[in-house]
Protein backbone atom coordinates (compact mmCIF):
# COMPACT_ATOMS: atom_id res chain seq x y z
CA UNK A 1 0.00 0.00 0.00
CA UNK A 2 1.46 3.45 -0.96
CA UNK A 3 0.05 7.16 0.15
CA UNK A 4 -0.31 10.13 -2.69
CA UNK A 5 0.06 12.90 -0.98
CA UNK A 6 2.09 14.71 -3.65
CA UNK A 7 3.19 14.01 -6.89
CA UNK A 8 7.00 14.94 -5.83
CA UNK A 9 6.76 12.12 -3.28
CA UNK A 10 5.99 9.29 -5.92
CA UNK A 11 8.98 10.15 -8.09
CA UNK A 12 9.01 10.02 -11.73
CA UNK A 13 8.97 5.94 -11.94
CA UNK A 14 5.50 6.35 -9.74
CA UNK A 15 4.32 8.76 -12.12
CA UNK A 16 4.84 6.92 -15.12
CA UNK A 17 3.29 3.98 -13.72
CA UNK A 18 -0.04 5.94 -12.84
CA UNK A 19 -0.55 7.32 -15.95
CA UNK A 20 0.25 4.10 -17.74
CA UNK A 21 -2.65 2.59 -15.99
CA UNK A 22 -4.49 5.14 -16.71
CA UNK A 23 -5.15 3.48 -20.56
CA UNK A 24 -5.08 0.38 -19.24
CA UNK A 25 -7.46 -2.42 -18.21
CA UNK A 26 -7.71 -2.53 -14.70
CA UNK A 27 -8.74 -5.69 -13.15
CA UNK A 28 -11.80 -4.94 -10.17
CA UNK A 29 -9.40 -4.89 -7.31
CA UNK A 30 -11.30 -3.74 -4.95
CA UNK A 31 -14.32 -5.71 -5.54
CA UNK A 32 -16.85 -5.90 -2.37
CA UNK A 33 -14.54 -3.62 -0.67
CA UNK A 34 -14.92 0.02 0.60
CA UNK A 35 -13.31 3.42 -0.46
CA UNK A 36 -14.00 6.70 1.95
CA UNK A 37 -14.04 9.62 0.11
CA UNK A 38 -14.03 12.55 3.17
CA UNK A 39 -14.80 16.09 1.77
CA UNK A 40 -14.28 19.22 3.92
CA UNK A 41 -15.21 21.16 1.11
CA UNK A 42 -17.62 20.46 -1.75
CA UNK A 43 -16.50 19.64 -5.46
CA UNK A 44 -18.68 18.63 -8.73
CA UNK A 45 -15.75 17.20 -10.64
CA UNK A 46 -13.64 15.40 -7.48
CA UNK A 47 -16.75 13.68 -6.28
CA UNK A 48 -18.08 12.56 -9.59
CA UNK A 49 -14.59 11.40 -10.87
CA UNK A 50 -13.56 9.90 -7.47
CA UNK A 51 -17.30 7.78 -7.13
CA UNK A 52 -17.04 6.40 -10.55
CA UNK A 53 -13.56 5.15 -10.54
CA UNK A 54 -13.92 3.63 -7.53
CA UNK A 55 -16.96 1.79 -8.89
CA UNK A 56 -14.71 0.77 -12.06
CA UNK A 57 -12.13 -1.37 -9.38
CA UNK A 58 -15.26 -2.60 -8.22
CA UNK A 59 -15.56 -0.88 -4.46
CA UNK A 60 -18.19 0.66 -2.93
CA UNK A 61 -17.44 4.05 -2.25
CA UNK A 62 -19.05 6.08 0.46
CA UNK A 63 -19.02 9.88 0.37
CA UNK A 64 -18.42 11.14 3.76
CA UNK A 65 -18.81 15.19 4.21
CA UNK A 66 -17.12 17.56 7.06
CA UNK A 67 -20.76 17.48 9.06
CA UNK A 68 -20.50 13.86 9.67
CA UNK A 69 -16.57 13.60 10.35
CA UNK A 70 -16.01 16.93 11.77
CA UNK A 71 -12.36 17.03 11.62
CA UNK A 72 -10.40 18.13 14.90
CA UNK A 73 -13.57 18.97 15.95
CA UNK A 74 -15.63 15.98 16.63
CA UNK A 75 -12.70 13.63 16.48
CA UNK A 76 -8.96 14.35 15.47
CA UNK A 77 -7.85 13.51 12.05
CA UNK A 78 -5.70 10.52 13.64
CA UNK A 79 -8.98 8.39 15.70
CA UNK A 80 -11.05 9.57 12.06
CA UNK A 81 -8.77 7.69 9.96
CA UNK A 82 -8.30 4.75 12.06
CA UNK A 83 -12.11 4.18 12.04
CA UNK A 84 -12.43 4.69 8.46
CA UNK A 85 -9.52 2.11 8.23
CA UNK A 86 -11.48 -0.42 9.80
CA UNK A 87 -14.17 -0.10 6.87
CA UNK A 88 -12.29 0.54 3.97
CA UNK A 89 -9.74 -0.76 1.76
CA UNK A 90 -8.50 3.62 0.88
CA UNK A 91 -9.20 6.57 1.95
CA UNK A 92 -8.78 9.73 -0.04
CA UNK A 93 -9.96 13.39 1.59
CA UNK A 94 -10.38 16.92 -0.32
CA UNK A 95 -8.92 18.88 3.25
CA UNK A 96 -8.44 22.34 3.78
CA UNK A 97 -5.20 21.84 5.77
CA UNK A 98 -2.78 19.64 4.13
CA UNK A 99 -0.98 18.43 7.14
CA UNK A 100 -4.46 16.62 8.02
CA UNK A 101 -3.35 13.96 4.79
CA UNK A 102 -0.29 13.85 6.75
CA UNK A 103 -1.27 12.95 10.47
CA UNK A 104 -3.57 10.39 8.85
CA UNK A 105 -1.45 8.57 6.58
CA UNK A 106 1.21 8.61 9.39
CA UNK A 107 -1.46 7.51 11.76
CA UNK A 108 -2.23 4.38 9.92
CA UNK A 109 1.43 4.06 8.48
CA UNK A 110 2.33 3.36 12.86
CA UNK A 111 -0.45 1.53 12.99
CA UNK A 112 0.29 -0.93 10.17
CA UNK A 113 -3.12 -0.58 9.01
CA UNK A 114 -2.40 -1.31 5.30
CA UNK A 115 -4.95 1.33 4.06
CA UNK A 116 -3.44 4.39 1.81
CA UNK A 117 -4.81 7.53 2.26
CA UNK A 118 -5.11 9.85 -1.35
CA UNK A 119 -4.98 13.45 -1.50
CA UNK A 120 -8.24 14.84 -3.14
CA UNK A 121 -7.10 18.02 -2.94
CA UNK A 122 -5.49 20.18 0.19
CA UNK A 123 -3.90 23.72 0.04
CA UNK A 124 -0.44 22.37 -0.44
CA UNK A 125 -1.53 20.22 -3.77
CA UNK A 126 -4.05 18.90 -5.76
CA UNK A 127 -1.92 15.52 -7.54
CA UNK A 128 -4.95 13.97 -9.16
CA UNK A 129 -5.62 17.27 -10.71
CA UNK A 130 -2.30 17.48 -12.10
CA UNK A 131 -2.61 13.69 -13.34
CA UNK A 132 -5.41 14.20 -15.29
CA UNK A 133 -3.84 17.16 -16.80
CA UNK A 134 -0.76 15.28 -17.48
CA UNK A 135 -3.61 12.48 -19.42
CA UNK A 136 -4.60 15.08 -21.47
CA UNK A 137 -1.87 16.58 -22.64
CA UNK A 138 -0.42 13.45 -23.86
CA UNK A 139 -3.69 12.83 -25.49
CA UNK A 140 -3.39 15.88 -27.45
CA UNK A 141 0.38 16.04 -28.32
CA UNK A 142 0.98 11.89 -28.13
CA UNK A 143 3.42 12.44 -25.47
CA UNK A 144 4.20 14.66 -22.66
CA UNK A 145 7.97 15.01 -22.75
CA UNK A 146 9.49 18.30 -24.29
CA UNK A 147 5.81 19.97 -24.53
CA UNK A 148 6.37 23.66 -23.62
CA UNK A 149 3.77 24.78 -20.76
CA UNK A 150 2.75 27.91 -19.31
CA UNK A 151 0.91 28.47 -15.90
CA UNK A 152 -0.87 32.07 -15.88
CA UNK A 153 -1.85 33.06 -12.38
CA UNK A 154 -2.22 32.57 -9.06
CA UNK A 155 0.53 30.00 -7.58
CA UNK A 156 -1.41 27.73 -5.77
CA UNK A 157 -1.87 24.20 -5.10
CA UNK A 158 -2.59 23.67 -8.58
CA UNK A 159 0.13 25.36 -9.80
CA UNK A 160 2.53 23.31 -7.52
CA UNK A 161 0.98 19.86 -8.60
CA UNK A 162 1.02 20.94 -12.11
CA UNK A 163 5.07 22.07 -12.25
CA UNK A 164 5.51 18.84 -10.37
CA UNK A 165 4.01 16.34 -12.55
CA UNK A 166 4.82 18.36 -15.53
CA UNK A 167 8.95 18.44 -14.50
CA UNK A 168 9.19 14.67 -13.68
CA UNK A 169 7.62 13.96 -16.80
CA UNK A 170 10.01 15.85 -18.91
CA UNK A 171 8.04 18.62 -20.17
CA UNK A 172 8.55 22.25 -19.30
CA UNK A 173 7.28 25.02 -17.56
CA UNK A 174 7.13 28.59 -16.81
CA UNK A 175 4.95 30.13 -14.53
CA UNK A 176 4.00 33.86 -14.63
CA UNK A 177 2.68 35.07 -11.52
CA UNK A 178 1.97 39.13 -10.25
CA UNK A 179 4.61 40.37 -7.34
CA UNK A 180 3.41 38.82 -3.90
CA UNK A 181 1.92 35.80 -5.60
CA UNK A 182 4.30 33.43 -6.74
CA UNK A 183 5.81 30.48 -4.92
CA UNK A 184 8.58 31.55 -2.06
CA UNK A 185 12.36 31.52 -3.19
CA UNK A 186 12.41 27.31 -1.13
CA UNK A 187 9.42 25.70 -3.22
CA UNK A 188 11.16 27.47 -6.53
CA UNK A 189 14.27 26.03 -5.67
CA UNK A 190 12.88 22.92 -5.36
CA UNK A 191 10.56 22.74 -8.42
CA UNK A 192 14.32 23.55 -10.73
CA UNK A 193 15.43 20.65 -9.27
CA UNK A 194 12.73 18.22 -10.54
CA UNK A 195 13.17 19.65 -13.94
CA UNK A 196 12.48 22.38 -16.42
CA UNK A 197 10.54 24.84 -14.36
CA UNK A 198 10.95 28.87 -14.76
CA UNK A 199 9.24 31.35 -12.82
CA UNK A 200 8.39 35.19 -13.70
CA UNK A 201 5.80 37.71 -13.31
CA UNK A 202 5.01 38.84 -17.42
CA UNK A 203 2.46 36.27 -18.81
CA UNK A 204 3.31 37.37 -22.13
CA UNK A 205 7.00 35.85 -21.71
CA UNK A 206 5.51 32.91 -20.02
CA UNK A 207 3.00 31.88 -23.29
CA UNK A 208 5.60 32.91 -25.99
CA UNK A 209 5.40 29.50 -28.15
CA UNK A 210 4.42 27.15 -25.36
CA UNK A 211 1.95 24.07 -26.68
CA UNK A 212 -0.07 24.40 -23.11
CA UNK A 213 -1.69 27.44 -21.67
CA UNK A 214 -2.85 26.67 -18.23
CA UNK A 215 -5.10 28.74 -16.02
CA UNK A 216 -6.57 28.53 -12.66
CA UNK A 217 -9.44 31.35 -10.28
CA UNK A 218 -7.83 34.09 -9.00
CA UNK A 219 -9.77 32.99 -5.67
CA UNK A 220 -9.46 30.27 -4.38
CA UNK A 221 -12.52 28.72 -2.35
CA UNK A 222 -11.49 30.13 1.53
CA UNK A 223 -10.09 32.91 -0.15
CA UNK A 224 -13.70 34.79 -0.66
CA UNK A 225 -12.21 37.67 1.13
CA UNK A 226 -8.99 38.89 -0.30
CA UNK A 227 -11.23 38.46 -4.08
CA UNK A 228 -11.56 42.14 -4.48
CA UNK A 229 -7.42 42.68 -3.58
CA UNK A 230 -7.10 39.78 -5.82
CA UNK A 231 -9.03 40.80 -8.83
CA UNK A 232 -7.24 44.02 -8.74
CA UNK A 233 -3.63 42.47 -8.38
CA UNK A 234 -4.07 40.02 -11.67
CA UNK A 235 -6.76 41.26 -13.67
CA UNK A 236 -6.64 42.46 -16.53
CA UNK A 237 -2.89 41.84 -17.42
CA UNK A 238 -3.20 38.49 -16.03
CA UNK A 239 -6.16 37.36 -17.91
CA UNK A 240 -6.08 34.57 -20.74
CA UNK A 241 -7.86 36.02 -23.76
CA UNK A 242 -7.34 35.73 -27.84
CA UNK A 243 -4.81 38.09 -27.50
CA UNK A 244 -2.45 36.30 -25.21
CA UNK A 245 -3.22 33.15 -26.47
CA UNK A 246 -2.13 34.57 -29.87
CA UNK A 247 1.58 34.73 -28.28
CA UNK A 248 1.65 31.13 -27.73
CA UNK A 249 2.36 28.33 -30.83
CA UNK A 250 -0.22 27.61 -33.44
CA UNK A 251 -1.08 24.38 -32.29
CA UNK A 252 -1.74 25.84 -28.18
CA UNK A 253 -4.39 24.12 -26.13
CA UNK A 254 -6.26 26.03 -23.23
CA UNK A 255 -6.40 24.33 -19.97
CA UNK A 256 -8.39 24.99 -16.82
CA UNK A 257 -8.91 22.89 -13.64
CA UNK A 258 -12.12 24.98 -13.24
CA UNK A 259 -14.86 25.90 -11.71
CA UNK A 260 -13.65 29.08 -13.99
CA UNK A 261 -14.39 32.35 -13.27
CA UNK A 262 -15.69 33.85 -17.40
CA UNK A 263 -14.31 37.22 -18.08
CA UNK A 264 -11.82 36.97 -14.91
CA UNK A 265 -8.87 34.43 -14.82
CA UNK A 266 -9.97 33.75 -18.77
CA UNK A 267 -12.44 35.08 -21.41
CA UNK A 268 -15.46 33.06 -22.75
CA UNK A 269 -13.91 33.22 -26.32
CA UNK A 270 -10.82 31.14 -25.21
CA UNK A 271 -13.06 28.76 -22.96
CA UNK A 272 -15.37 28.11 -25.90
CA UNK A 273 -12.51 28.13 -28.58
CA UNK A 274 -11.31 24.98 -30.80
CA UNK A 275 -8.48 25.35 -28.17
CA UNK A 276 -9.85 24.88 -25.37
CA UNK A 277 -9.72 21.13 -24.10
CA UNK A 278 -11.31 21.82 -20.46
CA UNK A 279 -14.30 19.43 -20.75
CA UNK A 280 -11.67 16.78 -21.37
CA UNK A 281 -9.70 17.61 -19.14
CA UNK A 282 -12.47 17.19 -16.59
CA UNK A 283 -13.11 13.93 -17.95
CA UNK A 284 -10.20 12.52 -17.62
CA UNK A 285 -10.48 13.42 -13.61
CA UNK A 286 -12.31 9.86 -12.99
CA UNK A 287 -9.18 7.51 -15.17
CA UNK A 288 -6.56 9.87 -13.12
CA UNK A 289 -8.00 9.21 -10.02
CA UNK A 290 -8.99 5.27 -11.48
CA UNK A 291 -5.40 4.75 -12.07
CA UNK A 292 -4.36 6.57 -8.66
CA UNK A 293 -6.31 4.03 -6.81
CA UNK A 294 -5.32 1.53 -8.72
CA UNK A 295 -1.41 2.11 -7.72
CA UNK A 296 -2.08 2.95 -4.23
CA UNK A 297 -3.64 -0.65 -3.39
CA UNK A 298 -2.21 -2.84 -6.06
CA UNK A 299 0.21 -1.24 -8.41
Amino acid sequence: MKDFLEISAIGSEGLEAILDFATADLPPVLAGKGVALVFEKPSLRTRSSSEMAAVALGAHPVYITDAEVGIDKRESAEDIAKVLAGYHSAIAARVFDHRVLERMAKALNDSRAGVPVINLLSDRSHPCQAIADLITVKEHFGSVRGVEMAYVGDSNNVALSLAEAAALAGASVRIASPEGYGFDAATRQRLAALGEVAFGTDPVEAVKGARVIYTDTWTSMGQEAEAAERRAAFGPRFQVNSALMAQAAGDAIFMHCLPAHRGEEVTGEVMDSAASVIYRQAANRMPAFKSVLYWTVAG
